[in-house]
Formats: structure tokens, C-alpha cells, sequence
């Protein structure tokens, strides 16, 4: 086994200058100049969208074998697209513990609490011009969210459809260019990997997460 296959962190590059080009209401702009190598006599230029981060839910139903995964469609305007994702939010609570982002955008964009919780993969979606990290929880043993604790839903979330597809479905939808969103692509074939091991990959809640 590569058990020595991992990514690290490495701080070892001399990052000369750093300022912010752009501040937006989300995410910024961020031009670095970094010496990649000790003996470099330059740096070079990076510029980067600084992210918050965010998480994503993975929520399963469902008998062993034939599960469904709850997918919900909602318009992207960069894409100009409507798109199948994973219920999914992002880390912009000072503070807020990674766990509780995804029991709240559970809460909030399906209507659903989870009793039982893993932590499934994390990613990074761009990492060549951005620091955006997202961790993909594995959410089973669901219940409704009582009628009065609902969160009232706005903006592009107003009209979110909301299905639940069997995963086999899910995965087919992935391979044949269907479903685009990059969390809900590596989380449905991450879900299904997970499953044909018999969940042995999924990790505890509280496990590191390099962000």
C-alpha cells in the first residue's frame, strides 16, 4: 500500500509581497509574490481568488445496497446553468464548527437533520488560482425538520427542486456528462466507492482536514 501518498502542506516558500487586488462580498482577489526555490534570484507572480472554504452533505436514504441520494437543482449564474448539486454552504460564521456548517445547510436547504455523521472526502476545487477547500460530509439516519423550525429560502435557493435519485442513477448521471457541480460529482463517486468497501474509507467528524 502508498500509505506515504498524501498531500502536505508546505510553507517553506518565501512569499516576498502580498496584497489584496479585489475584496468582494464573498471572495477576493490575491497577488503573491513567491520564490518557488531558494536559489531563485525572481519571484513570481501568483494571483488567486481567496475563499472561505465551504461544506457539503452527502445525505443518503435508503436500504443497504439500494440507496437513494438527495439532489437538489438550483441556478448558477456564472454558468448561466441549472444545476443538480449536493445540498452545500459556505464557511463565512466566524467561529462556526465545520460539523455544524453542514447540519446547517442540511437544515436549511433540505429540510432534513441527520443522527448519524461522517466525513466522506475533501478536495480542493481549483487549486492552481484558488484556496477554496471544501469538505464533503456523509449524512444517513434522517429525519424532517419540524414544520416551524424551517428555514424560509431566498434568492437562488427560492425555487430549489428537490429528488432523490439512486445513487447507482447518480453515479450513471456523473459518466455520461449530466451532473457538473464539482462537489456533487466527487461526492456521488466518492459515496459509491465508499459503499462498495463497505464504508471502511469514511472518516470521524472531527478528522484533519488540510484547508
Amino acid at each position: 500500500m502508498s500509505e506515504d501518498l498524501a498531500d502536505v502542506k508546505d510553507t517553506g516558500r518565501e512569499v516576498l509581497s502580498s496584497r489584496r487586488i479585489h475584496s468582494g462580498r464573498v471572495v477576493g482577489l490575491v497577488g503573491d509574490e513567491v520564490r518557488l526555490a531558494p536559489d531563485d534570484e525572481s519571484a513570481v507572480l501568483r494571483e488567486y481568488v481567496d475563499h472561505p472554504g465551504a461544506v457539503a452533505v452527502v445525505a443518503l436514504r435508503g436500504e443497504p445496497g439500494d440507496e437513494e441520494i438527495l439532489l437538489l437543482s438550483q441556478y448558477r449564474h456564472p454558468v448561466r446553468g441549472v444545476l443538480w448539486e449536493v445540498p452545500a454552504g459556505l464557511l463565512d460564521v466566524d467561529g462556526e464548527e465545520y460539523l455544524l456548517a453542514a447540519r446547517r445547510e442540511l437544515g436549511e436547504e433540505a429540510d432534513l437533520r441527520a443522527a448519524r455523521w461522517d466525513v466522506l472526502v475533501d478536495f480542493f476545487t481549483s487549486p492552481g488560482g484558488s484556496d477554496e477547500s471544501v469538505r464533503i460530509y456523509l449524512a444517513r439516519d434522517l429525519s424532517d425538520v419540524a414544520e416551524d423550525e424551517r428555514h424560509e429560502r431566498h434568492e437562488e435557493e427560492r425555487d430549489m427542486e428537490l429528488r432523490w435519485v439512486p445513487l447507482d442513477d447518480a453515479v450513471t448521471a456523473v459518466h455520461e456528462g449530466r451532473i457538473h457541480n464539482p462537489a456533487t460529482v466527487v461526492g456521488i463517486l466518492a459515496a459509491a466507492s465508499a459503499r462498495a468497501r463497505d464504508w471502511a474509507p469514511l472518516r470521524p467528524v472531527d478528522a484533519p482536514w488540510m484547508r
